[in-house]
């Protein structure tokens, strides 16, 4: 087998690397058809169900248990991934990206995409973790606050710095550091996930959308403004519009944010908290204004010259969805240079051009301007300067916190 040799990083880049995290030597489009909503189910009900089997809700954990790494003579990794959310070929069928990283290391990649939500997924490998056994993959993908979970609960590998050379020096700075994962010890994005202001410009008929208060507050919009059933990203947002940092809140900050969506949905200026479905209304006209996520917000300009987005002065909240490495994966090392494959500019490039969401590599741009120049110079794909200081990160929750937060907006939203 030809073994997977990433291109070599420079002695000034691999410097200037280490010193953006501060430390002298290495620290340790899923299409959102399916986006899943923060997990409300589990929150209310599982953690629960976890805490009385035996296995600790809260408090972290130092994890991970490895197995025998049996990358060199098994030759695979196995990869868990979300619906369209690769890089496919005209035919459908196949996927270049994942093809190319084969004929190079001589790795077969068994790629799945059995992950159509947070929750279902979690309830799947949960019977596996907790007793110790392995889950059959050796990556998977999951959102933030499930990434923080397993983490916390020890139930996946940290990574090894020395075969992710191109992850580490690559990962853009907006994403390099989540109060969950600090350093990146156990987790690299595979996507970033926006949230930003939608709107169709035909439906406003003139009206000016610059802020989450327009939405909520100007009696144009009544009845034709949506917010996402995402807890995150609707209450972060609001956050933001309040002048609160969703990285740092109290519950009172919550609840103050909750009880003034409660006003909007009790005069009927809200016209529903939707999932991906807002899609349609938005095009339509139906919704005038809503939160929407930047993947669909890039398709649907593609396809209706009415939409366009908004990010408001305030700024917007960002989200990731995580590869992390479960325990006892027979193939680490091998999952760990798929991982770093990823964070090469020209696989990412590949990615991006076909996903649309945040791309988290950094210096990717040229390459992605040789597939798809308005994709390069898409700040909902590639985010410049601006666009990276306006991004927020909606904080880790307890799981007290988690349960109580999640009722209170599943009564909001009728859940």
């Amino acid at each position: 087998m030809e073994q997977y040799e990433p291109e070599p990083l420079s002695p000034a880049r691999a410097a200037a690397v280490r010193r953006s995290f501060g430390c002298g030597r290495a620290a340790p489009t899923r299409r959102s058809l399916l986006r899943a909503s923060a997990g409300g189910a589990l929150a209310a009900g599982a953690l629960g169900a976890l805490t009385g089997c035996g296995i600790p809700a809260a408090g972290r954990t130092e994890g991970g248990v490895s197995a025998e790494d049996r990358s060199e003579e098994e030759k695979q990794v196995r990869f868990s991934n979300w619906t369209e959310y690769m890089d496919v070929d005209d035919s459908g069928r196949r996927h270049p990206t994942l093809e190319a990283f084969t004929e190079r290391t001589g790795v077969k990649v068994t790629y799945t995409e059995d992950i159509n939500d947070n929750s279902e997924f979690f309830g799947k490998i949960q019977p596996q973790l907790a007793a110790g056994q392995e889950t059959g993959r050796d990556i998977v993908v999951v959102t933030d606050w499930l990434a923080a979970r397993l983490i916390r609960l020890g139930w996946v590998q940290k990574l090894d710095p020395a075969n992710l050379p191109h992850a580490f020096a690559n990962l853009t700075p907006q994403f390099r550091s989540p109060d969950w994962d600090p350093g990146r010890a156990y987790s690299y994005p595979w996507q970033g996930i926006s949230a930003v202001i939608a709107y169709n410009k035909k439906a406003l008929d003139g009206i000016e959308v610059t802020s989450v208060s327009d939405l909520l507050d100007d009696p144009k919009l009544k009845g034709r403004v949506g917010f996402l059933t995402e807890m995150r990203d609707t209450v972060g947002m609001m956050l933001l519009d309040m002048g609160k940092d969703p990285a740092r809140f109290s519950d009172d900050d919550y609840d103050a944010a909750v009880d003034r969506l409660q006003k909007g949905v009790d005069r009927g200026q809200i016209r529903r908290f939707t999932g991906n479905d807002y899609t349609s209304d938005l095009s339509k006209g139906d919704l005038a204004a809503c939160l929407a996520w930047a993947g669909d917000v890039v398709q649907l300009k593609a396809d209706n010259p009415d939409i366009d987005f908004v990010i408001p002065d305030s700024g917007y909240v960002t989200s990731s969805d995580n590869l992390l490495i479960p325990n006892k994966a027979r193939h680490k090392t091998n999952a760990e240079r798929l991982i770093d494959y990823y964070y090469e500019p020209g696989p990412a490039a590949e990615l991006a051009a076909y996903i649309n969401f945040v791309c988290p590599v950094d210096g990717v741009k040229d390459e992605l301007a040789k597939i798809d120049e308005d994709a390069a110079n898409n700040p909902l794909i590639i985010p410049d300067r601006a666009m990276q200081a306006g991004s927020h990160s909606f904080r880790s929750l307890s799981a007290k916190e988690e349960t109580a937060y999640e009722e209170k907006f599943a009564k909001l939203t009728g859940a």
